[in-house]
Formats: C-alpha cells, sequence, structure tokens
C-alpha cells in the first residue's frame, strides 16, 4: 500500500468517525500504475475496443494523459458494455464490462475505499477483501456449527442484489466517511453511466451497479456493511437471548442463532429492514433450518457458497458434521468441464494435460475439505470419462486407444488427482509464525 494510503488507513481506524478529505488527488499517476499491474490483462474489452495489449504500447504516456483528465476533472466515464451469462437455473445473468481505462480508474477508487473501510467492516464479512475469501467463511461456519449442540440458521437470499442497490442510500452511506465532493462525483459517474445492451440500446440506470464493475464489490461491502451487518451487530444481538453469528461473503450470508425464538424473530424482521433500503430477499431462497448434533437428520442441511452443510450417523455410530459439493455446483462443475473437455480436445497431449490440470487444481483449491473427497473423485471421474470420450474422437468414430492405455497416459503426463487443500489448525497456526 503506498504511503498515503497507509496514512488514510491509519486515520480512518484511529477515528471511526472522521470523515476523510482530499482522497481525490490520491487518484494519480502512481496509484494508476500499480493499479495496472493488478489490473487482469485478459478480461474482456469494453464498448471502445481497447485492450490491454494495445494500451501497454504507450503505457507511460496513456497513465500519464489519464491522471490529467482526471485531475483536471476531464475523465468521462464510457458506456458500460452488457453480457448475459447463463445461470444454474436456465436464466441468464447481467453482467457489466466497463472500457479499459474505467477499469483502471475504478480500481484505483477501490483502492482507496478499501484502505478506509477495512478498518470498520466487521469480522463477519468475508467477501472481496484481502486474506479473507469464501472457503474461509465456510471453514469458520462449520467450525462454529461444531461447537455446539442445537443450531438455528437463517438461509437468505437478496433478490437481484447489485441490480437494486439504490444509489442515493449508497452516496449517503459514502458520506459518513468521506467528505469529498469530487470523489464522490467519480462513484456517481459509474453508478449512472449508460448500459450498452446486447441488442444495441442505450438506457441509464436509476439503480444498481454494473456486476463485473471493479468497483461493484467494494461497494456491494459498503452498502450491506451498513444495511445488514451494522444491523445485526447493534441492533439484533442486543436483544437476543442467545448467541448469533452472522456469515457473509458479498450478498451470500447466513445467520447462526442458538435459540429458535431468536431465529424466527430475525426471520421475520429481515425483510422489513432490507426492505429500508430497496432490497428484497427471495423467499423460495429464505428460510430457517435446524441443526441438531443429537438428533441428526441428513434432509436438514444448509446449502452456503456452494457447499452443503448437515449433522449425520457415521456407521461406527458417531454423528459427524459433513461439508460436501453442493449438488448444483458440482453438476455445473462437470458440464463446465465437460464442454471445456470437447472444444479443446484438438490440443496435443502435454498441452491438453497442462490446461485441465489448471481446472481440476481450480476446483481442489476450493473444494477440497476435508470429508469432501468422495465428491472430488467424482468430479474428476467425470473428468476422465470426459476426456477419454471426447480425445477418441479426435481420429473419427474408431477409437483411438483403449481405456487401460488411456489411464495410462493420463498417469504419465501428470494429470492432477483429487486432493484436500484445507489446512489444519496447526498448519494455519504455522503460516503466520
Amino acid at each position: 500500500m503506498p504511503t498515503s494510503l497507509r496514512g488514510i488507513a491509519n486515520r480512518a481506524k484511529q477515528s471511526k468517525h472522521h470523515r476523510l478529505r482530499n482522497l481525490y488527488r490520491e487518484v494519480n499517476v502512481e496509484l494508476l500504475m500499480s493499479c495496472w499491474h493488478d489490473l487482469n490483462k485478459d478480461a474482456a474489452s469494453g464498448v471502445d475496443g481497447l485492450t490491454a495489449e494495445i494500451y501497454a504500447r504507450n503505457l507511460e504516456a496513456n497513465l500519464t494523459d489519464l491522471a490529467e483528465r482526471v485531475k483536471a476533472k476531464r475523465y468521462r466515464a464510457k458506456l458500460v458494455r452488457r453480457v448475459l451469462i447463463p445461470k444454474e437455473n436456465g436464466q441468464q445473468r447481467a453482467l457489466g464490462i466497463p472500457a479499459l481505462e474505467d477499469k483502471l480508474v475504478q480500481l484505483a477508487c477501490a483502492t482507496v475505499l478499501s484502505a478506509i473501510y477495512e478498518q470498520d467492516f466487521l469480522d463477519c464479512s468475508y467477501g472481496y477483501r484481502p486474506g479473507r475469501s469464501a472457503k474461509q467463511a465456510v471453514i469458520e461456519l462449520a467450525r462454529e456449527l461444531e461447537r455446539g449442540s442445537d443450531h438455528h440458521v437463517v438461509e437468505a437470499d437478496i433478490r437481484g442484489f447489485f441490480d437494486h442497490m439504490d444509489h442515493d442510500w449508497l452516496v449517503r452511506m459514502l458520506g459518513e466517511r468521506i467528505d469529498d465532493r469530487a470523489f464522490l462525483g467519480l462513484i456517481r459517474k459509474w453508478l449512472k453511466a449508460g448500459i450498452l445492451d446486447t441488442d444495441g440500446a442505450v438506457y441509464e440506470p436509476d439503480e444498481g451497479t454494473p456486476q463485473g464493475g471493479i468497483i461493484s464489490p467494494v461497494l456491494a461491502n459498503i452498502y450491506l456493511h451498513y444495511a445488514l451487518d451494522l444491523w445485526v451487530e447493534r441492533v439484533v444481538k442486543p436483544r437476543c437471548r442467545g448467541q448469533v453469528l452472522l456469515y457473509r461473503y458479498a450478498d451470500d450470508f447466513v445467520c447462526v442463532f442458538s435459540s429458535s425464538a431468536d431465529a424466527e424473530r430475525f426471520y421475520s424482521a429481515l425483510p422489513k429492514r432490507l426492505e429500508q433500503f430497496a432490497l428484497e430477499v427471495a423467499p423460495e431462497k429464505t428460510r430457517i433450518v435446524s441443526l441438531c448434533r443429537l438428533r441428526p437428520d441428513p434432509s436438514m442441511r444448509i446449502v452456503f457458497l456452494g457447499f452443503e452443510l448437515y449433522w449425520q450417523r457415521t456407521f461406527k455410530g458417531s454423528v459427524r458434521l459433513m461439508r460436501r459439493t453442493a449438488r448444483k455446483r458440482l453438476q455445473r462443475a462437470v458440464r463446465s468441464i465437460t464442454a471445456w473437455i470437447r472444444s479443446h480436445r484438438h490440443l496435443p497431449g502435454k498441452e491438453f494435460v497442462k490446461e485441465l490440470n489448471r481446472r481440476l487444481i481450480g476446483h481442489y483449491n476450493y473444494y477440497g475439505l476435508r470429508g469432501n473427497a468422495s465428491d472430488l473423485w467424482r468430479f474428476y471421474h467425470a473428468a476422465v470419462v470426459a476426456a477419454y470420450k471426447w480425445l477418441n474422437r479426435r481420429g473419427g468414430k474408431r477409437a483411438s486407444f483403449t481405456w487401460e492405455v488411456f489411464l495410462r497416459a493420463l498417469k504419465r503426463l501428470g494429470a492432477a488427482r483429487p486432493r484436500i487443500t484445507e489446512q489444519s489448525i496447526v498448519q494455519r497456526e504455522l503460516v503466520f509464525v
């Protein structure tokens, strides 16, 4: 972190009510250059078609010009290109792709915002924060469920969160910590930037922030910090008789209660609270799940960040908290890697296995929790079967090799086999020694 941003972070930490000024000047050449190194150069281009490769040919001059336009307030946000990607339920999710220079300035402002709000965010927030991850949130949730014998979990889903964030509320929330009209003006530019739809039409948004915009994750965290996290911490917890713990990754969250009455009151109050901030829960995805170690019921399970958690009695008679890949996530992962294998079966053997391993290892790194080995192997076997099928079709209808020959080739080329990637408590402690 640059020295100036460390100073901002220290001031924000020392005084929780201090409103910071002179943030606009932090968006300078030095910060933009730092952000350039962090920018994903392979990401899709925006409406202007400008790629990172072209921009880098005259990088210093381009960044100097961009910084001067920002300083002189001549910078203008370009249209956001809208793309649609399929969802698990057959519907489509809209993503917004900003232009390259907009990504750079957004990343610079997101860096400034993170320096401020990392001092304010609560421990329950795991999404898009340094040193935190979705996997960590699942591990911490599981650890909490294992501590007690009876928990009541409110599993909630906010409908179309990124599309319905209220602009006025967001600016008001930012104003709690920021006293810089020019800096807030930059954020307003992106909130109000026109969106180029897939049919060529342009429309002006009056709510939401593009999912896919670089600054959107930190804005989402700030919005739910005030709308949800502080409410649970300052209002819900003092009024509950038992323990209350919130686990949130962006707009995905669960709230764990030791008292069923407390869970019922929270379940009833949550829609009213979110409605104040122009948000609503999805009733079909919001429910109370009771998890009891003494009465294990595999049908009572929660789904959080791609994992299913539930109590189950083992063959030896003991009761164990199970953590396995959610069925829809596993099915989607199998479909995804099968489609990749089919479209890349033309690659030479070594290159094919190298690229395949990248996808296998990425899956293991996230889903490799202890107790989930069987689902890792299901994913691996599905990938191997798909590879055998489609690689055998490269030479026509006649099979190129037998199953035994294919398995020996995979072993020789070093296909990544499933492995547990969750660190033990001792391993986690050693990292910080």
